[in-house]
C-alpha cells in the first residue's frame, strides 16, 4: 500500500521501507511528528520524487529491492532540489563501513535496527530542525 502525499501543512515525512509491517509502524511513529507518506522501495520513490514531491526530510531503509536506499541517496544528493532533503537511512547494518557508505551517498542520520523509537524520532527531528520545519 502506498500512501498519497498529505496537504496539512505539518512537515511532510517520507517513508521508504519494503517490509510491509516496518512501514505501517514507521507511518505510525511518524505521524506524531509530521506528515507520513510511503514508498515501497527506492524505485517506487525515486519516480514520486522526480514527479515533483518534495518532502521534508525522508527515511529510508538500506536494504531493499529494485533501488537500495545507497542508491537512492547518492542519486538524490546530486539533484538541486532534493539533495537539499535530508536523509535518514535505517538500516540492519552496523559496521562502521556501512555507515560511512551511508554518510557519504548523503545520510545526514543513521539509525541502526533494531531502533528505538525515540532515537529515529528524535534523528527525525533534529533534521526537521535543521531545515526550520
Amino acid at each position: 500500500m502506498v500512501s498519497a502525499p498529505p496537504t496539512t501543512g505539518r512537515p511532510k515525512i517520507f517513508v521508504v521501507e519494503d517490509e510491509d509491517d516496518l512501514r505501517r509502524m514507521l507511518s505510525k511513529i511518524l505521524g506524531t511528528v509530521g506528515d507520513v507518506t510511503t514508498a515501497v522501495d527506492g524505485q517506487d520513490a525515486y519516480t514520486r520524487l522526480t514527479g515533483g514531491f518534495v518532502p521534508d526530510v525522508i527515511v529510508t531503509d538500506l536494504m531493499m529491492p529494485r533501488m537500495d536506499g545507497l542508491t537512492l541517496a547518492t542519486k538524490l544528493k546530486a539533484d538541486p532540489v532534493l539533495g537539499r532533503v535530508p536523509v535518514v537511512m535505517l538500516t540492519a547494518k552496523t559496521q562502521a563501513r556501512d555507515v560511512i557508505a551511508g554518510i557519504n551517498a548523503g545520510a545526514r542520520h543513521y539509525v541502526t535496527k533494531p531502533f528505538k523509537t525515540e532515537e529515529l524520532v528524535g534523528k527525525v527531528r533534529k533534521a526537521l530542525a535543521a531545515r526550520g520545519k
